[in-house]
């Protein structure tokens, strides 16, 4: 079973900052005391409205961190542009909507096929890992696999909004979709990571699956760090993480 790494979403810091103006609390800051505390990349979101990540902090995040830069972003010529000219290690295209909190869902690769494609290729013919943030369906994993997408991101938010609640039944119904997503990925070669909505728990839960290779955690991290600091909430979300991959491999 491949080992699994942590990517560490910042953006919630910056939008800490952005409610009051000036430059604190620092993403980059955070960043830093992210992979010092075991983060093995950091992620961050240029949204077309810069409602928390800016542009000046994505070019400080590229020239200064010493772990993978994952830049996630909708696929706009504009966001093109900025990824070609920054060059992050990584790129994962999401759907990006101005009246949404946060991302709602995967993005629509079944019917975006054809728009997809050229930011698919012109961001791996610059060197960055591309990867879509996709529902976990077989039609999507089968249209990013169509259009030469190397990753996918599959999108764990109704599960956790369904464990958050406490149905059983659709969490379970949800956790299936999830797993058999993960699997049937790796069937056509693509790498696999998880994220949205995950806690201690479900990250726990869905390290156990040994297809995926990352998770990208945010908004539950900056939360925890108001309480515990955020040095020790990623270390007791990578122990959770840990601790699922341990229980898998002995099962």
């Amino acid at each position: 079973m491949p080992p699994l790494r942590l990517g560490v979403n910042i953006d919630h810091v910056a939008t800490i900052r952005n409610a009051r103006g000036g430059p604190r609390p620092d993403p980059l800051r955070a960043a830093l005391l992210a992979i010092e505390a075991g983060a093995d990349g950091i992620t961050a979101h240029l949204r077309e409205d810069r409602r928390h990540i800016q542009d000046a902090d994505m070019a400080r995040l590229k020239a200064t961190i010493a772990k993978p830069l994952n830049f996630e972003m909708a696929a706009t010529d504009q966001m093109l542009d900025i990824a070609t000219l920054i060059a992050p290690h990584a790129a994962c295209l999401v759907p990006e909507k101005r009246t949404e909190r946060t991302t709602e869902g995967g993005l629509d690769v079944v019917g975006a096929q054809g728009y997809l494609a050229p930011y698919v290729d012109q961001l791996r013919r610059a060197g960055v890992r591309v990867s879509l943030f996709i529902e976990p369906s077989e039609e999507a994993i089968r249209a990013a696999s169509a259009i030469k997408a190397p990753v996918v991101e599959l999108h764990t938010g109704a599960w956790c909004h369904a464990v958050e609640i406490g149905d059983a039944a659709l969490a379970e119904h949800e956790f299936s979709r999830v797993k058999h997503a993960a699997a049937f990925a790796a069937t056509l070669g693509l790498e696999v990571h998880a994220g949205h909505g995950l806690d201690y728990d479900t990250a726990r839960r869905v390290a156990a699956l040994p297809e995926i290779v990352e998770l990208n955690i945010g908004h539950f991290l900056i939360g925890e760090a108001v309480f515990v600091g955020l040095g020790e909430a990623i270390r007791l979300m990578r122990e959770a993480m840990d601790e699922g991959r341990a229980g898998a491999l002995a099962s």
